[in-house]
């Protein structure tokens, strides 16, 4: 075995130096963890009064149709908005002309730069608020799409300048413009770069339907504030059961994006094999 250049292989003493640590770390957390549980109970948190909505069944169907399926919907929205947005002002950045390259670097880096949650509120009460519901539902999926479109534009853009230069090269020896060259050849091919940076912002798009809360929003934290308010005094268990939801839907969505790109990533290696090989066969000997 070869020693690494960046550092020396821990010897046994520090070994069983780092497993020490690890026992007294885990040991700290699981203290943390029960003093938690120990507290809440002394609070009375765990009491079947406080968790009697969460076992009724027109809460439950509350929570999953007003609350995970108005959520979905609003990032399902926001996220398709967003890529559109992020492809059209990434390409922008790239222009050649000076009309289209700055005002699209101007957009993206201004809404790069506005918190989501000034966004919703801004474009609530300038469009929104008077059409009700669906005025607070719209204004979220707004300001999601510009947010994360801005950041999606800079993703796209470093994606498609990341691909090897003499792909473009190829194509405009082929006669291609400029245009032509970043939809047909360096896009596609950056998309496979992009992926994981494209799942991590429909992650974020998805929790941050929460902050809808703060303009009467429809989503899960609308029907949260719903049921603490309904006399129960259970904001903790609640938040619990809210946080639970989140976590799983973004579980959800990210073992499909997973999916998603093994697929894509397997069908362009896939692509990719057969031109090899005919590269190979047709070779000159």
């Amino acid at each position: 075995m070869s020693a690494s250049v960046l550092f020396d292989n821990p010897g046994p003493k520090t070994r069983a130096r780092h497993r020490i640590y690890t026992v007294i770390g885990a040991l700290g957390v699981l203290g943390l963890l029960g003093y938690s549980i120990y507290r809440l109970y002394d609070k009375d948190q765990f009491s079947y009064s406080r968790w009697e909505p969460f076992f009724t069944p027109d809460y439950i169907r509350a929570l999953l149709v007003n609350g995970v399926w108005q959520t979905v919907q609003m990032a399902v929205f926001a996220v398709i908005l967003a890529v559109v947005f992020g492809v059209v002002f990434g390409l922008g950045k790239l222009s050649d002309h000076a009309w289209v390259r700055w005002p699209s670097w101007a957009v993206v880096e201004f809404f790069r730069a506005v918190p989501v949650l000034l966004l919703m509120i801004l474009i609530f009460f300038t469009f929104g608020i008077s059409r009700g519901t669906s005025g607070a539902f719209w204004s979220v999926v707004i300001a999601l799409m510009l947010y994360n479109g801005a950041v999606l534009a800079e993703v796209f853009r470093a994606g498609i300048q990341a691909v090897p230069k003499g792909q473009g090269e190829a194509a405009y020896a082929l006669g291609m413009r400029k245009t032509q060259v970043n939809t047909i050849v360096l896009l596609p091919q950056a998309v496979k770069i992009m992926l994981p940076s494209i799942i991590s912002q429909c992650v974020v798009a998805l929790k941050d339907t929460s902050l809808g809360y703060a303009i009467a929003a429809p989503g899960l934290t609308a029907v949260g504030k719903q049921i603490y308010q309904g006399g129960f005094q259970n904001h903790v268990p609640t938040i619990m059961v809210l946080a639970a939801l989140y976590i799983v839907l973004n579980l959800i969505l990210t073992s499909l994006a997973t999916l998603v790109q093994k697929k894509f990533v397997g069908e362009k290696k896939a692509l990719s094999m057969p031109m090899v090989g005919e590269a190979k066969t047709g070779a000159p000997a």
